[in-house]
């Protein structure tokens, strides 16, 4: 059940209503029309722009307009006042039916409730356009960490950020792929492999000496060269490095991989495809054919960027993608001065790749440096699909490692960073995950390791799962204080007069449970899961909020055997608050304890 949506076809029918009255001309646009919490809660339950955004268009006073608006709203029998607030606002108070409604649904849906297909909408920049409620496949890619070595924090951030957002569209509905990039076909790989050769050679006991530089220097290679020493024996020793390169390289991707998937595995991420790059070589030249006959590729020469020149600009005749054309700023090449491709042909192989495969709605999250990717690929996308796909790149800011305020210093066993296998085995899965997504993924993220354990308000992830602790321990109490009561959803709680839940805060609880479909809408619309862990913490702030009431107040407290239809009523409203934080936290990919330790 979802209050918002329900109300904004009510207010666009009472635009129809005076449509048909006469009082507005035909043919206006309601695609901007929202409903949506006042800002204000004092203000009232609900507010709609509508006077606002069609006042213009219907060439009358947005305050007039809204009074008329308001007028027809106050006839709906749900609605207990319907008010204009500064120059156009309406603020609806709601009878108090309509969130007894909400809880019974949250009760009967559990888990599910505020879950399903996502109407149209605001979309992010690159997405469907506005009002169009987007159908097709999704792909998003997150992590593509190079197979070089163990992952960091940084790549953590992004595994979270592209998990959770993934959970956020399969629970607004969506077809989803979760997608990997293998990143081994650049020349990183090749130091890997010579890297790793060079563990190879020192488990056959020879005396290496100090990594050179140049190669990676981590002790996460020493394993791997044992591994390379037990199935090839000494047989790789004597062969020159372009016999032995290829062999060492594909184990050693191999090895890096098997790392990078446990790793994941430990934050409860695991992905459906792993995408190879060096299967694009075949297809980036037909790619190039494909644009040629498009009349997308030309023979032309770059003007030099503004400012400062720098060392490897070229003024020469390049290959170039008219990606001007779909919104970028300037044309991009697609060969290099030796003939090879760019990057970025491969990059538009890779997402014609994609699409090819059914995905129409592509998300790419990538770390903060890759800001001059977006619009290029977002023009990629257009050309190559025809209009057809779109593409959200979400840029996810650096994450600086605290202890107590602390820097904390490097990993002996990576060698230049802390291991993100480090950072879960020290505060664990759920603290990582929630922090990960407690702060929006553009704004640079301060991880303490010391605070994100802490058992206090001051501590997001702890405090919204103490809330659903909470929650349980109370049937608990409730079970050893009335075991003669059936308090399950079908049983008691199920029949319970809500009407009973009067208090201020109990009341502020309804609210917040019947924002709760919206929320996951508006979340799953912009690609921002953050939304969500906002959210959380506000319902637990409410809910430990009533529960220190209760402790002053005897005649609020959850559980009164001598009160017994509002011991039901207000347990009704805790296993609602219960199923919406449980299902918060299961799209944020964080568990939802039973008790606290």
């Amino acid at each position: 059940m979802n209050i918002f949506a329900t109300f904004e076809a009510r207010v666009r029918a009472a635009v129809q209503g005076l449509i048909l009255s006469g009082q507005l001309p035909e043919g206006l646009d309601l695609s901007r029309v929202v409903v949506e919490p006042p800002r204000d809660a004092s203000h009232g339950d609900l507010a709609t722009n509508a006077a606002l955004v069609l006042a213009k268009e219907a060439r009358t006073n947005p305050k007039a307009l809204g009074e008329s608006l308001a007028a027809a709203l106050r006839a709906d029998p749900d609605v207990m006042d319907a008010s204009v607030a500064g120059p156009g606002f309406i603020n609806l108070r709601l009878r108090p039916g309509i969130f007894h409604a909400v809880v019974r649904a949250a009760l009967q849906q559990g888990e599910a409730y505020g879950r399903g297909a996502m109407p149209g909408g605001q979309a992010p920049q690159g997405q469907a356009p506005q009002g169009q409620a987007p159908q097709g496949k999704v792909n998003i890619e997150y992590v593509s960490a190079n197979p070089t070595g163990p992952m960091h924090v940084g790549h953590g951030r992004g595994a979270v950020f592209g998990d959770a957002l993934a959970n956020l569209l399969v629970a607004s509905g969506r077809d989803v792929t979760r997608e990997y990039y293998i990143n081994d076909a650049g020349a990183q790989v090749d130091v890997l492999a010579r890297s790793a050769h060079l563990r190879y050679r020192e488990a056959l006991g020879e005396a290496v000496g100090p990594v050179p530089e140049g190669l990676y220097p981590g002790d996460y290679l020493v394993p791997v060269g044992r591994a390379l020493a037990e199935a090839h024996g000494r047989a790789l020793l004597d062969q020159p490095e372009a016999a032995w390169l290829p062999v060492v390289r594909a184990f050693a991707i191999d090895a890096m991989m098997d790392l990078i998937r446990a790793d994941l595995a430990r934050l409860g991420i695991h992905h459906d495809v792993f995408f190879s790059e060096a299967t694009l070589k075949q297809a980036v030249p037909v790619l190039l054919a494909e644009l040629r006959a498009k009349g997308l590729v030309y023979e032309g020469r770059l003007p030099p960027p503004k400012g400062q020149l720098p060392e490897d600009w070229e003024d020469r005749e390049q290959t170039l993608f008219r990606t001007v054309e779909f919104g970028d700023d300037v044309d991009r090449p697609l060969l290099k001065s030796d003939g090879s491709f760019t990057y970025f042909a491969s990059d538009i192989a890779y997402h014609r790749d994609k699409i090819a495969r059914g995905a129409t709605d592509l998300i790419d999250v990538l770390g903060a440096d890759h800001g001059g990717y977006v619009k290029r690929m977002q023009a990629a996308v257009r050309a190559v699909s025809d209009g057809a796909a779109t593409l959200d790149v979400k840029l996810c800011q650096l994450v600086r490692l605290l202890r107590a305020g602390e820097p904390v210093k490097m990993s002996k066993r990576a060698g230049e960073f802390i291991t993100l296998r480090e950072v879960v085995d020290e505060v664990g899965r759920d603290a990582i995950r929630f922090m990960m997504l407690y702060r929006k993924n553009d704004a640079t993220l301060d991880f303490d390791l010391a605070k994100v354990v802490e058992q206090s308000k001051e501590n997001p992830v702890f405090y919204v799962q103490y809330a659903h602790a909470r929650c349980v321990s109370v049937f608990r109490q409730a079970a050893q204080a009335m075991p003669d009561e059936d308090f399950s959803t079908g049983g008691l709680l199920g029949e319970a007069d809500l009407a009973l839940l009067v208090d201020p805060g109990e009341v502020e609880i309804m609210r917040l449970v019947a924002q709760y479909p919206r929320v996951l809408e508006a979340a799953a619309g912009a690609h921002e899961p953050h939304r969500v862990a906002f959210y959380l913490y506000e319902l637990a702030s409410s809910l430990h909020g009533l529960w220190n009431k209760g402790k002053d107040l005897p005649q609020l407290r959850f559980i009164n055997p001598n009160d017994r239809c509002s011991t039901r009523a207000r347990l009704a409203l805790v296993e609602a608050l219960r199923g919406v934080i449980a299902s918060g936290l299961a799209v944020l990919g964080v568990t939802a304890p039973d008790e606290m330790r």
